[in-house]
């Protein structure tokens, strides 16, 4: 199969269009750093595209009829975004799935100590990292704060012009003989990922809690350890109402602070943290909003826990999509659990998801013919898994056929990949997940380089191809 880079191929027209989405898209990156975020965000931008909430269309009483647009939210990390099409929703949907939880790592239940008069928080990595990647770089804190009395306080710091930032320390070179003879999976232990974030005494801070009544008397002013993290408590206090103790009630993710940049110097690319697979779920949701009329019912699905596994309730083994998808049957069609049935049986599906670029400086761990290139288009995977397809949803010849017809005929740049060579590992999706319910599933997306690493590089044009996918699958 020929490969072709499509940049050549753009009018001045297209260049326009493409610099646009980049430009929305970089913005999202920048402002949706965890699920909680990239929810908040969608949700904001589903309105002002005429999205209602699907509580307010059921505690209303109201039916849903072709050319609505609603959406329903699972604990403010997952999002199900839906257009009633001109057939019955029971007649089945186009389903463009995304996860927008990405590898990182998350602050612990009891975290904040000092220790020879440095503060920390304790920290618990999430998803698959290479955890050496994390140190030594500057970081920013992001999250939610929830009080006894149910008062929600939004946590980011490090991201806005003079915000001090956060860094997880390394060993010196000088000293790191040791270090630097251990395997790459243990050069940094898990338990020494912990977060500084302090190093100013507080030396009045005692004093003044005795001077109140907040102290025991046995605690001296005049002892300096824990005014450090006496310190921080006291700063956490000022800006977020916060004490120790609320930590328990918290989430809180520690990320690479900065904003998306232009990479190259032609400006081709996108360098960023989040692109897996925030890449896939920003390119779906400005498909979705862009497209408005269509045969099928659409419907974009930006899902939680992907990164270790799918669990929980915001997780796509969740049952939330598919009571989601019985209201709007409700609302459309009457109540039945058949309908239902019939509607996830004959839906269509983009699991999107990142592919792994093609990196010509590791080679070695590609197989050139079946891997995704940079500004080769949208990528599909027939099949995902590792080795012999395990775990793998491997979709049908007859739907792949459907799909090269309806990109063809859009214009739409596409490719055909691998996740690396047979015998070095592999990934998965969502997409046997929703497999389940008999719908046809191919994994697609865009291809992305250092993936999981903490910074992440796109091609623009992928970015672009995977908008015009996205919108041609949905009028499909």
């Amino acid at each position: 199969m020929e490969r072709k880079n499509i940049w050549s191929a753009y009018t001045p027209e297209q260049i326009a269009e493409l610099d646009n989405i980049s430009t929305r898209y970089k913005s999202c990156l920048n402002e949706g750093k965890t699920e909680r975020e990239c929810v908040e965000l969608s949700i904001r931008m589903a309105q002002e595209a005429g999205y209602r909430d699907l509580k307010d269309v059921m505690a209303k009483g109201e039916t849903l009829k072709k050319g609505d647009r609603v959406y329903a939210v699972c604990m403010s990390k997952m999002l199900a975004l839906f257009r009633i099409g001109e057939e019955p929703v029971s007649a089945g949907m186009n389903i463009l799935g995304a996860h927008i939880d990405s590898p990182r790592i998350d602050v612990k239940q009891n975290p904040l100590y000092e220790n020879e008069g440095l503060a920390y928080l304790d920290t618990h990595y999430y998803g698959g990292i290479k955890k050496y990647q994390w140190v030594a770089h500057p970081l920013a804190l992001h999250g939610v704060v929830v009080k006894k009395d149910g008062t929600v306080t939004k946590v980011s710091i490090g991201e806005e012009e003079g915000d001090p930032v956060f860094v997880i320390t390394d060993l010196l070179v000088h000293l790191a003989q040791e270090q630097m003879e251990k395997k790459a999976s243990k050069v940094i232990d898990g338990e020494k990922l912990d977060l500084l974030i302090g190093n100013r005494p507080a030396e009045k801070v005692l004093e003044e809690l005795q001077r109140t009544g907040k102290a025991e008397e046995k605690e001296r002013p005049e002892e300096k350890s824990g005014q450090v993290k006496a310190n921080v408590l006291r700063l956490m206090k000022e800006k977020y109402n916060m004490d120790e103790e609320d930590f328990t009630s918290a989430e809180l993710e520690i990320v690479p602070a900065g904003k998306a940049r232009d990479c190259g110097l032609d400006r081709s690319m996108i360098l960023s943290y989040g692109q897996d697979d925030r890449v896939c779920a920003f390119t779906s949701l400005f498909a979705m909003l862009d497209v408005t009329e269509a045969k099928k019912t659409g419907c974009c699905l930006l899902v939680d826990k992907e990164e270790i596994g799918s669990v929980g309730a915001t997780g796509m083994h969740s049952k939330f999509f598919e009571n989601t998808v019985a209201e709007l049957i409700a609302l459309t069609e009457g109540e039945s659990e058949l309908k239902v049935r019939r509607a996830l049986a004959g839906s269509r599906m983009l699991s999107s998801d990142v592919s792994a670029a093609y990196d010509p400086m590791y080679a070695e761990a590609f197989e050139k013919r079946s891997s995704a290139f940079f500004a080769n288009g949208i990528t599909f995977n027939k099949f995902t898994g590792s080795r012999g397809k395990s775990g793998s949803n491997d979709a049908n010849a007859e739907y792949i056929a459907a799909l090269r017809k309806a990109m063809d005929d859009a214009d739409v740049a596409y490719q055909f990949a691998e996740l690396g060579r047979v015998d070095l590992g592999g990934g998965g999706t969502i997409a046997y997940i929703m497999a389940n319910y008999g719908m046809e599933v191919i994994d697609s997306g865009v291809a992305v380089l250092n993936m999981h690493a903490p910074y992440e590089v796109s091609s623009k044009a992928d970015v672009y191809e995977a908008v015009k996918g996205y919108r041609a699958f949905l009028k499909m």
